[in-house]
Parts: structure tokens; C-alpha cells; sequence
């Protein structure tokens, strides 16, 4: 794997016999997204993602199956965020937001502070959303925070249309996050924990 950073943007790229992904990431951006899978929906949710979290994204996923695709992007997407967010100095930490799409209405809540964690309930129904098996949306989730070392609790409320829960979820996130990783002007040198570390 190799790296580049500066300031707070990643480069990493992951290339294993099953994949070979690449990711710029820029946490200080405004939502530019180049995304490039053969999992339409995932390209989707990740785009989401970027735009709402002004979260500047360029990421290509080539795979033998869909899901070792999933998996190594939630990975790389997972470290990128973590490495570009660096020492954690002066960030608010914490953000959550409600996001409704519709019939449905979607909250997260997440915690940049280094702890993996994920609480998740997106009362999916079907095997399938679009073309990604529900399964493995989970599986991104889970994989994502992890490799973020965030802890994240997302959950639908009520809705009833698959595609509008996920996206509502992902846009909750994203929100969510866009608050967290943002630089508290009032303690920008700060480490946002009693211990001095995160």
C-alpha cells in the first residue's frame, strides 16, 4: 500500500490479488466526487456521501467480486479518513443529524474519537437494494468503521422505500460527519478529549 499526505488529504491505494482500489480523499474540500465501481449503487451512496460531508472524494474500485470490492473500499475509505484526520487536533469530534428522504426519515450520530463501534438498524426488508445485496451494505458499514476507528450509530426511523432508507442513511452520516471533522475555531489546538489523545 502506498501513501501520500498533505495537510488533510490522503492519497492511499490498495492492491491485493482480488482488488485494486484507489482513493484521494480531502476532508477540507467541498464535496467533489470522482467515483468509479462496477456497483452502481455503491458509486451512488459514495457520491452522496462526498457532496453532504464536503468531503472531496476520488475513488476507482476494480474486483473479482462484489464483494471483496465492498469490503476493500469500506477499508481504504476507512484508513483514508482516519490518516487524513490525523492527531485530531482541533476537530469538534462529535457530530449527528436527521436527514428525511420522503416516507422515511434516517438519524446518525458518530464519534471521531478512535473508539470502533457500530450500532446500525436500517429496517431493510428485501435481499437486495438496487444492485448490491443488503448484506453487503452492512458489511461496507462495519468494514468502514473499523478501519476509521469512528463509532457509528445510524438507524431508520420509519420509511418504507429500500433505496430511500439507505440514502437517507448515508446522507445522515455524511451529515453527521461533515459536523465532526470540522476545526472548532474557539480550541483549533486543542485535542477534544481529557485524556490529551484520541
Amino acid at each position: 500500500m502506498s501513501e501520500t499526505k498533505k495537510n488533510r488529504q490522503v492519497s492511499l491505494n490498495r492492491k491485493t490479488s482480488e482488488t485494486d482500489i484507489k482513493i484521494e480523499l480531502n476532508l477540507d474540500g467541498i464535496g467533489e466526487a470522482n467515483i468509479k465501481t462496477n456497483i452502481k449503487f455503491l458509486t451512488h451512496m459514495l457520491t452522496l456521501l462526498a457532496k453532504h460531508s464536503q468531503i472531496d472524494l476520488k475513488l476507482t474500485a476494480e474486483g473479482d467480486l462484489a464483494h471483496h470490492i465492498v469490503e476493500d473500499v469500506g477499508i481504504l475509505l476507512g484508513q483514508a479518513l482516519q490518516q487524513a484526520l490525523g492527531n485530531k487536533r482541533g476537530i469538534t469530534r462529535y457530530g449527528y443529524a436527521y436527514i428525511p428522504m420522503d416516507e422515511v426519515l434516517a438519524r446518525c450520530a458518530l464519534d471521531l474519537g478512535g473508539r470502533a463501534y457500530l450500532v446500525c438498524n436500517l429496517q431493510l426488508t428485501q435481499k437486495e437494494v438496487e444492485d448490491i445485496p443488503a448484506t453487503l451494505l452492512l458489511h461496507f458499514l462495519d468494514t468502514f468503521v473499523k478501519n476509521a476507528k469512528i463509532n457509528l450509530h445510524l438507524e431508520v426511523l420509519y420509511g418504507n422505500d429500500e433505496h430511500h432508507k439507505v440514502e437517507a442513511a448515508f446522507k445522515a452520516m455524511a451529515h453527521a460527519l461533515k459536523q465532526a471533522k470540522r476545526i472548532d475555531s474557539k480550541a483549533n489546538q486543542i485535542i477534544p478529549s481529557s485524556k490529551g489523545v484520541l
